[in-house]
């Protein structure tokens, strides 16, 4: 392989995996971590819950529209430099974030946050192939694969001992630390390598492709709070979404008539293999993201669970996800790949589907664990192989571009099962509350039953992501007599717990139908692909 200039290194390719593995780490524990504080957030930023939805959606937005053009910065500057670059980037947002004193600020500073993770997450398959040519690198991916499985999974527990001991802010202010750590850690053990090819760049491409990507995001995560209607002026949500798909139709062909360097090469995906990996993938970030925000709403505004209480019933899932990944990687260097995506998803989705079946409003919390167990087993089983499957047979010099639109894949993926969930859990939340307050209603006396009614309307429509609160009170002045007042606090407590649950356990339903839809996917991969193989590099 030819290095290029600033091809020595200080360290060897283990200790430069490490520094490579807590960046990561780091860029995908922030894609869930946020979900464990979002009622926290509610209460203490004194905002809805589509504002709070917004943090995590706004990252994985930033994170995700530029990846095409970020993956071949590499090419151009070297995989270090961008590495480090982003690394950086990410640090100073998440200073910025912690330091936030609204809402409006903290969404700007976790857009910043996606800037850096675009820079950064890119540059970690470039450089592994350089740092393990040759038979190691199925390995090597496996610990990457673990890790990142391992930081999805790991968020909320994280998140939830951060919120509960120090406050929200520290889960932003925990990312500075470890940051400054990973500088130092890479400065020293990742090679200064570059390709010696230079890339033009795609200007029309980056344009078309982000601002459709933001317009079809954005009018899904506002249109219920728009009702569906006018956004701006004349202009409504469906207009808005229609815009952005015309503009990502218009990437599309420009693609098609760019003879130059075109920002997604088309005939990358007529390898069957990548094309119905990066389909998997997309499926993968859609439930690995979607389906914490209604787990955290069950277990915390429902079953009443503190952020750190509910971290820890979801800790088994990451032990075994991240346990998993090197296991995998090494066994699907054995065992044809297909068959672990598949068999991964399939089990996430029973995982998703006994949690589903499980959920009420009393249950005790340890019985979330089976279900719990079973998702981290599935999401073990295709976080690596889907990586080695999608990439073992793409072309040496489509590799680049082919690892930019896999990781752009999925972070879509994610972003749309965000604001999708988020959308999807807003709208069942009122419909379910709404459904039990008028049943707790109907055992109040009839001249109370509208005016208690509608007060529970406007305690779920108002703060969802609050809920019943962490123990379970429910704020505010009750609309009945001195007399009443017990009864109806308790009626309204099950009313909102009840509606929650409910609100929860439908929601997760979209999520198994897209992680059973990208197991059909599966089923079109070719047999046999090792990833690990010794590949041609130029």
């Amino acid at each position: 392989m030819r290095s290029g200039r600033g091809g020595s290194r200080a360290a060897g390719p283990w200790t430069a995996l490490a520094a490579l593995s807590l960046g990561l780490f780091m860029i995908v524990v922030d894609t869930s971590i946020v979900s464990v504080a979002v009622p926290t957030m509610v209460r203490d930023l004194d905002t809805g819950l589509n504002a709070v939805v917004w943090v995590t959606s706004v990252y994985l937005l930033t994170y995700a529209v530029p990846m095409l053009f970020t993956s071949r910065l590499g090419d151009r500057y070297g995989p270090k430099r961008v590495f480090v670059a982003g690394l950086a980037v990410f640090t100073a947002a998440s200073l910025c974030a912690g330091l936030s004193t609204g809402v409006e600020m903290l969404i700007t500073a976790r857009a910043a946050q996606g800037l850096g993770a675009a820079l950064l997450t890119p540059q970690t398959l470039t450089l592994i192939t350089h740092l393990f040519p040759g038979g190691d690198r199925g390995r090597a991916m496996g610990v990457l694969g673990g890790v990142s499985g391992l930081a999805t999974v790991t968020g909320p527990l994280l998140g939830g001992v951060l919120v509960d001991t120090l406050g929200w802010q520290w889960i932003f202010y925990v990312n500075v630390l470890v940051g400054l750590a990973t500088l130092g850690l890479s400065q020293w053990a990742i090679p200064d390598w570059r390709t010696g090819r230079a890339h033009r760049f795609d200007l029309p491409g980056i344009l078309l492709s982000g601002a459709g990507l933001f317009l079809v995001v954005f009018g899904i995560q506002n249109g219920r709070a728009y009702e569906w209607g006018e956004l701006i002026g004349p202009v409504s949500v469906f207009q808005v979404i229609a815009a952005g798909v015309v503009l990502l139709a218009a990437f599309v062909v420009w693609q098609r008539v760019n003879r130059n360097e075109p920002l997604v090469p088309l005939r990358t995906f007529a390898d069957r293999n990548f094309s119905m990996g990066a389909l998997t993938t997309a499926a993968l970030g859609f439930a690995m993201t979607g389906m914490f925000l209604p787990l955290v709403i069950y277990m915390q505004s429902a079953l009443g669970l503190s952020p750190t209480d509910a971290g820890l019933v979801t800790a088994p899932m990451a032990l075994v996800s991240g346990l998993m990944g090197p296991f995998v990687g090494r066994l699907s260097d054995r065992v044809s790949g297909k068959y672990l995506v598949m068999a991964g998803l399939v089990g996430m989705a029973l995982g998703l589907a006994v949690l589903a079946v499980q959920a009420e409003p009393d249950l005790p919390p340890w019985r979330l664990t089976p279900g719990l167990l079973v998702c981290g087993l599935g999401m073990g089983c295709v976080l690596v192989p889907v990586n080695n499957v999608a990439m073992g047979t793409v072309p040496a010099e489509l590799r680049g571009a082919a690892s930019g639109i896999f990781f752009t894949a999925r972070q879509l993926g994610a972003v749309l099962g965000s604001a999708t969930i988020g959308v999807l859990l807003q709208a069942r939340i009122t419909a379910s509350v709404a459904a039990e307050a008028d049943a707790a209603a109907a055992r109040l006396p009839a001249r109370y039953r509208e005016d208690f009614a509608a007060y529970l309307n406007a305690t779920g429509a108002t703060s969802p992501g609050a809920g019943a609160g962490s123990d379970g009170s429910v704020g505010g002045a009750l609309p009945l007599p001195r007399h009443l007042v017990d009864q109806g606090r308790q009626l309204a407590e099950q009313a909102i717990q009840n509606g929650l649950t409910q609100a929860s356990k439908e929601t997760l339903i979209p999520l198994i139908a897209v992680l059973l839809l990208g197991s059909l996917a599966g089923v079109a991969m070719r047999r046999n692909v090792s990833a690990s193989r010794p590949q041609k590099t130029e």
